[in-house]
């Protein structure tokens, strides 16, 4: 019995380095980066490929923020999407870097789960490895689409709602 074409698919490789100790007592962390790129991708139909997923803290976001961005701060995700030569099936889809200080401080402050918000900058990462964007109205608002159905297949609230304080 040959199983359908989606079934047939196979998700994207998944390699995640831990380059900050900060990460280390979220031993949940790796796994949940895993399950949002592979949901992720689940809903984009995207097949084959490598995603890999940085975990570092601060100080690497703030330079990698500043040499490819031309932003001197730490943001919470960044995205590089690989480049591939024309008519080629798409081998390394990209890189996706997570900063554990941003993160946890954005935790605290909108009073999210760290791993909750961990799976949503992975999703939004990995849409930005695709293609998406929020450049304009329109972008962030198909975008956010996709991240809320895909964040609630993880059981995942909202991210965008606006929560009560």
């Amino acid at each position: 019995m040959r199983l359908p074409a989606a079934r047939r698919r196979k998700a994207p490789s998944i390699d995640i380095q831990v380059r900050s100790t900060r990460w280390k007592k979220q031993t949940a962390a790796e796994k949940t980066v895993r399950k949002a790129v592979t949901a992720s991708a689940a809903a984009l139909k995207a097949g084959r490929g490598e995603v890999s997923i940085v975990l570092t803290d601060d100080k690497t976001m703030r330079a990698l923020n500043r040499d490819w961005r031309g932003v001197d701060a730490p943001t919470n995700v960044l995205s590089f999407p690989a480049t591939q030569a024309s008519g080629q099936a798409p081998q390394l889809l990209g890189d996706i870097v997570i900063a554990f200080e941003t993160l946890t401080r954005e935790c605290a402050d909108e009073g999210k789960p760290f791993l909750h918000h961990l799976s949503h900058l992975t999703v939004h990462g990995f849409l930005h490895l695709m293609g998406y964007d929020h450049q304009t109205d329109k972008q962030a608002a198909a975008m956010e689409k996709l991240e809320r159905a895909i964040l609630a297949r993880l059981n995942v609230a909202d991210p965008y709602r606006v929560r009560a304080r």
